[in-house]
């Protein structure tokens, strides 16, 4: 291998100081600095003011996103100590925010038992990544404050006044060098802070937004804790038994949870540790899910609604319709990977299985009508899994005879490196004809789906297989669906569906997300799963080059563009596309396929809570939610046909 010739001593080797390690490498401290590292920096002062709370100390925390995307967080909690700190020799505030690693967050004799936040960064990284901040503290019978800007102290801690109150209140203004955007999103924020309310028992949290002509504020403050938690995520389903059933119990381990069953067919388990959201979920979830399957297959067995002869009911039948959030406090947390999405103490397993075994067998002996419909339920989830597994072997036997395992409709691309290859799943045969025509073979591949398709919000997994508008789509995936689901097995690397702008298309995007959400969610979680996004619009005008525009504000844009060169509007002629069909091969590529000019939408899982309880209100069996959601969010739809 040839060597690179360059210089490699001392002189060469970069020492970064203070926080400049956090301004070169922000990615590593927050994740990106797109919207959702802005957010972090948010989350990161408001988890500073939790500790307060799981402490003992903060009752309320105020959040404020001011004119100009200025955040204001502040609590009622001890305030950051002001001393001169010993080993720094400045005063401990400001080494809190200009030292990485510098908190009361660790060893057995630090400021909280248990903390969330980035291991105490979380202060000292906001301060890295802002134009400015100010901290305000008061704190034994004082008033002090600080102000720093891109990390640097431009104001040393100095006492401003007298107060006998405690707490702590920060300002910023991210950095837009180092931010993709400054603006924060109202709705992502209150999903966030309402979750971190329902986590800590009675700590009220208030969000303002000052930056409209008419502020919009929400407070929360729930004395049921995880049990109004499970409440709320169930008030569109239909419940097998009114009240959550909720266990909680102090000790090494804190550990609180709350169960409720509803008569839909999928699971909702969320699980927390110190208030941070485990998506990849880790020892706490497996102790529950095992507590959870030996005491049902018990109590089943002691009364008789399983026979000797039968099989044990497995964890999948028990959880189906289950709504559960686990939450524990950790001491010591230790998460595999970076994002801390799974926690790994192994102690916990043990501690939290235990203690659901107890609590749960004896709500059950206490509450046999409850015990007997939910069984009931599990008993007809075992019995449809059967099915299940009788219609998925017949389908894999059907396919195995055939010549070609591939669905008939599909029109595959030439090359099979997945990482390359893109599947669109097209509305229609005539939409699904032009896009066959206009592809580019080697990496587009196209399955055109026709009719009504089955809503998986009311169906089982046996109603899945076999279906003739989703058993192409799962075979063509080439993934397998639900637990079978396998993400290395996928054919292509992007799966993109392509629908009418009316809606007719929005309601097939909607049971295609849903079927992708409830039984291939790791395809979604991976970022597998893209919209397309066809031209409302066509501008035209002989001797000029057609101009495509894909909404409202786009067409207004082109129109004025035009009138600045001369041509008026009313010289165009201007075709509105109904649907897809409408486009010849060439148009459509143009348009909507040509992956140097095409826009599509990457379908994320940025929140799983909010995306569950859009899914159960669009296409459950509840009709008033439905209704106040389309009444709500009519006005912010575009592209949509009435």
């Amino acid at each position: 291998m040839e060597k690179y010739n360059h210089k490699y001593g001392a002189e060469q080797i970069q020492v970064l100081e203070g926080l400049e390690a956090v301004r070169k490498r922000p990615g590593m401290y927050i994740g990106s600095t797109s919207v959702r590292g802005l957010h972090h920096l948010v989350y990161e002062i408001v988890d500073n003011c939790v500790d307060e709370a799981l402490a003992g100390y903060c009752t309320e925390i105020n959040i404020i996103i001011e004119k100009g995307n200025i955040i204001s967080v502040e609590d009622n909690g001890r305030g950051i100590p002001v001393e001169i700190h010993p080993k720094t020799g400045i005063s401990t505030a400001e080494t809190v925010y200009t030292v990485l690693h510098a908190g009361g967050k660790f060893g057995g004799d630090s400021g909280y038992k248990v903390s969330g936040g980035l291991h105490g960064v979380g202060a000292s990284v906001v301060n890295a990544l802002s134009n400015w901040v100010e901290v305000t503290i008061q704190r034994d019978g004082g008033i002090y404050q600080m102000a720093f800007e891109k990390g640097k102290t431009v104001k040393k801690l100095e006492k401003i006044g007298e107060s006998n109150k405690t707490g702590t209140k920060v300002k910023f203004l991210a950095d837009d060098t180092i931010f993709e955007t400054q603006n924060y999103e109202y709705e992502v924020l209150e999903t966030r802070f309402r979750e971190i309310a329902f986590l800590t028992k009675g700590l009220k949290i208030t969000l303002e937004d000052q930056r409209e002509e008419t502020p919009k504020k929400v407070e929360f403050c729930f004395e049921g804790g995880l049990k109004s938690f499970v409440e709320y995520l169930n008030k569109n389903k239909e419940k097998l038994h009114s009240e959550p059933i909720y266990i909680e119990k102090d000790g090494e381990v804190p550990v609180e949870i709350a169960i409720q069953y509803t008569t839909s067919y999928s699971e909702s388990i969320y699980t927390f540790v110190n208030n941070i959201n485990t998506i990849e979920g880790g020892t706490h979830l497996e102790g529950f899910k095992r507590a959870l399957t030996k005491v049902f297959n018990d109590y089943a067995r002691s009364h008789n609604l399983i026979k000797e002869k039968d099989q044990n009911l497995l964890g999948e039948d028990i959880r189906e319709g289950l709504t559960a959030v686990v939450s524990v406090k950790v001491k010591e947390p230790q998460f595999e990977g970076q994002t801390k999405t799974k926690l790994g103490n192994s102690e916990v397993t043990g501690v939290v299985q235990s203690m659901v075994n107890e609590a749960l067998s004896t709500f059950l002996e206490e509450n046999p009508a409850v015990a007997k419909a939910i069984l009931e339920k599990c008993v007809s989830a075992a019995r449809a899994r059967e099915a299940a597994r009788k219609a998925r072997e017949l389908v894999r036997r059907k396919s195995s005879l055939e010549t070609s395992t591939l669905p008939g409709k599909l029109a595959d691309c030439s090359s099979k490196v997945a990482e390359e290859c893109e599947v669109y799943i097209v509305e229609g045969d005539s939409a699904g004809g032009s896009a066959k025509q206009g592809r580019d073979r080697r990496f587009q591949a196209i399955l055109p789906l026709w009719g009504k398709m089955l809503n998986v919000e009311k169906s089982r997994a046996d109603k899945i297989y076999g279906n003739d508008k989703l058993n192409p789509v799962i075979v063509a995936v080439g993934a397998g669906i639900g637990n079978d689901f396998d993400i290395t097995k996928i054919r292509y690397g992007k799966v993109i569906i392509m629908a009418d702008a009316d809606v007719d298309g929005a309601h097939i995007r909607t049971l295609m997300l849903t079927f992708f959400f409830r039984y291939m969610r790791p395809l979604i979680e991976n970022g597998n799963v893209f919209l397309a996004q066809p031209p409302l619009f066509k501008l035209s005008k002989k001797g000029m080059e057609d101009i495509y525009c894909y909404t409202d504000e786009g067409l207004e844009n082109a129109f004025k563009e035009l009138e600045e060169k001369g041509i008026p509007r009313d010289s165009l002629s201007i075709q509105r596309y109904k649907g897809l069909g409408e486009m010849n091969p060439e148009q459509l590529w143009e348009t909507t396929m040509n992956p140097e000019k095409r826009t599509l939408i990457q379908v994320t899982m940025d929140d799983a809570i909010k995306a569950d309880e859009i899914f159960t209100i669009l296409m459950g069996d509840e009709v008033d939610p439905r209704r106040e959601f389309i009444e709500k969010n009519a006005k912010f739809v575009k592209n949509l046909d009435i």
